[in-house]
């Protein structure tokens, strides 16, 4: 289904999505590095990567908000300037943290890209504001998305011309969503939001598949979904009856 609402070009979901990029701990190479993304470029595969806000204001490719899992150092990311954080190494390979210009750069628009703006669900929109002065500035096919509805409701309200997605599961009782109101997670769980995200493409879990939100999402309104995170036979069969395009890691598809 062809809905005009929507802007969701081909390339969202053509190529498999490479999450965190083509990495491989085994050969060194590390998620959101130039070189997990170089691997997927190298294969013709599409590339999700994370964003965090350094102290100074920039968009910074990493997914957790420390430095403790990945890095030779520990601390919150959040309180070192972008200058700092590309001195670091990481506690394998002979990678640094990269910025998103500098990771766009080297992508060079050769394949997709969908990129998830990470959030603690404050109202801070200072990220979302320099991940899209950033990408708006570059060339090649480029996506945004969040789990926090009032980034992608923050972007909608500017008329983005980029696609921009909800990134959703069924239930949200992990204790990394233990800080968000029951309000809020009744709204995450069933799409309550739309109304202000009207997003142009969903990234839902491939553990509550199948589901009535993707499904409706799907064949309702025409909405594209991808699911994450991929890594066994049997996710990538549930995923093909599902949804149309998958974000895999631990395998090349």
């Amino acid at each position: 289904m062809n809905n005009p609402a929507i802007n969701a070009p081909d390339w969202l979901t053509s190529h498999p999505i490479a999450h965190r990029g083509l990495h491989d701990n085994a050969t060194g190479l590390v998620e959101n590095t130039t070189a997990a993304a170089l691997a997927a470029v190298a294969k013709g595969f599409a590339i999700e990567c994370d964003v965090q806000l350094s102290r100074d204001g920039e968009a910074m490719i990493f997914h957790d908000l420390t430095l403790d899992r990945l890095m030779r150092t520990t601390g919150e990311l959040a309180f070192r300037d972008a200058r700092e954080l590309k001195t670091l190494r990481y506690a394998t390979g002979d990678q640094k943290i990269v910025t998103l210009e500098m990771f766009l750069a080297a992508i060079n628009g050769r394949v997709p890209l969908i990129c998830e703006i990470k959030s603690t669900f404050n109202g801070n929109m200072r990220l979302a504001q320099r991940t899209l002065a950033v990408v708006s500035a570059q060339n090649g096919p480029v996506a945004l998305k969040s789990f926090d509805p009032e980034i992608i409701a923050h972007l909608r309200a500017q008329n983005v011309k980029l696609p921009l997605g909800m990134i959703a599961e069924a239930q949200y009782t992990d204790a990394d969503w233990d800080a968000l109101s029951p309000a809020l997670k009744q709204r995450l769980t069933h799409f309550l939001h739309y109304e202000e995200t009207r997003p142009d493409f969903l990234s839902y879990n491939i553990g509550d598949l199948p589901n009535a939100v993707p499904h409706l999402c799907r064949k309702g309104i025409g909405m594209p979904v991808m699911t994450w995170t991929i890594r066994t036979p049997e996710q990538r069969q549930l995923a093909a009856q599902w949804a149309d395009q998958i974000v895999f890691e631990g395998f090349v598809p």
